[in-house]
């Protein structure tokens, strides 16, 4: 096989149509949540940087392998993305479009709709290293969205979506992986703590912007264990093939401040119910024990070695591909495989379902 990548653009009725196929050709009613609303990093793009001038790209083989129609989409995975199974849970399409895909109306795009950009992160320095979409453009292209679906629905219905869309928040890891822990300019400009406090900033800011447009059901998940990605474990010049213990506990103090920001904006903003999801525990737990979820191996990715390959790299070792992604916590270096994308949305449903239900 060349180790050309193969890219797919893959139209949004395609899309939608693949959506019905998954979903056994019956959408359930939406019941309280209409649509979901996406915001965030590669864990949740579902194709936006197929559109923009960056490399941070997967709309090629062999990501998408597992999807409905065996097609890479954009997303970082062999399948699914765990707010495509959200989605799914609250009886919404089964696969939320990206965006900027301009094949999609906005009628396909008032159930589920994702503005997030690989390689992004609250800190729009994150955004530059790779040149993709910052978290600011990504709540400008919602307040488009929200104009659009005026015009197309009307003033009430578009008022009804905005308000009882369930927004997502999925983004951090960037920050300190690509940007702070990678680069100098902000360890010179921070402390890692002062870090943290200016990314929660950046973050209760973005909020309160979609609060003041008319969200009032949000979830803001947590950052996982990234010491333990394969990419970091190769990189842990301390005990090289483990994970970086330094990395997971600044995770854990984020996890810790940002519920404390939950707390204080859910007090604070009028109607707002701002849950909290901790994937972080599940993860962990994934990795120490990677049999008890029904997996093989938790140390590193389907793709080539997997120790360090993502992105355009996985194209190029097409060969060492394993066979069964299910067996593999990861695909590639440092996203999870569509099985691990499932139990992270079963946390995130956990989380919200009693509440928005």
């Amino acid at each position: 096989m060349s180790s050309t990548p193969q890219r797919y653009l893959l139209p949004c009725t395609l899309l939608i149509f693949s959506c019905f196929l998954l979903h056994g050709g019956r959408v359930a009613a939406a019941g309280k949540v209409p649509a979901i609303i996406v915001f965030g990093d590669s864990s949740v793009d579902t194709g936006n940087n197929n559109f923009i001038p960056t490399i941070a790209r997967s709309n090629f083989w062999p990501y998408g392998r597992d999807y409905a129609n065996g097609l890479p989409t954009g997303r970082f995975s062999n399948g699914r993305l765990a707010t495509d199974f959200i989605s799914e849970a609250f009886g919404l399409p089964p696969s939320i479009p990206a965006y900027l895909d301009t094949n999609c109306t906005i009628d396909q795009l008032a159930t589920g709709v994702s503005f997030a950009s690989a390689a992004t992160g609250l800190d729009n320095a994150t955004a530059g290293v790779l040149s993709v979409i910052t978290l600011g453009q990504q709540l400008a292209y919602f307040k488009e969205y929200t104009d659009r679906l005026k015009v197309a629905k009307g003033e009430a219905a578009a008022k009804e979506i905005i308000g009882e869309a369930l927004y997502i928040w999925s983004i951090g890891t960037n920050d300190f992986i690509e940007n702070y822990y990678n680069l100098p300019e902000r360890r010179m400009q921070y402390t890692v703590g002062e870090y943290e406090a200016y990314l929660l900033g950046i973050a209760e800011a973005a909020i309160r912007r979609v609060h003041a447009l008319g969200g009032r059901k949000m979830d803001f998940t947590g950052l996982t264990p990234m010491g333990c990605l394969p990419a970091e474990r190769i990189g842990n010049r301390d005990d090289p093939g483990e994970c970086n213990e330094q990395y997971n506990a600044v995770a854990r103090t984020f996890n810790t401040k940002l519920q404390e920001l939950v707390a204080k904006l859910n007090s604070q903003l009028p109607g707002l119910q701002l849950v909290f999801a901790d994937t972080y525990q599940l993860l962990a737990a994934v990795v120490n024990r990677p049999a008890d979820y029904g997996f093989e191996n938790a140390v590193q990715g389907c793709c080539g070695t997997g120790l360090f390959e993502a992105g355009y790299f996985c194209s190029f070792s097409t060969s060492m591909l394993c066979g069964n992604a299910n067996k593999y916590v990861f695909f590639d270096a440092i996203h999870p495989t569509e099985k691990m994308y499932k139990l992270l949305a079963d946390t995130v449903i956990n989380a919200t379902l009693h509440v928005f239900m």
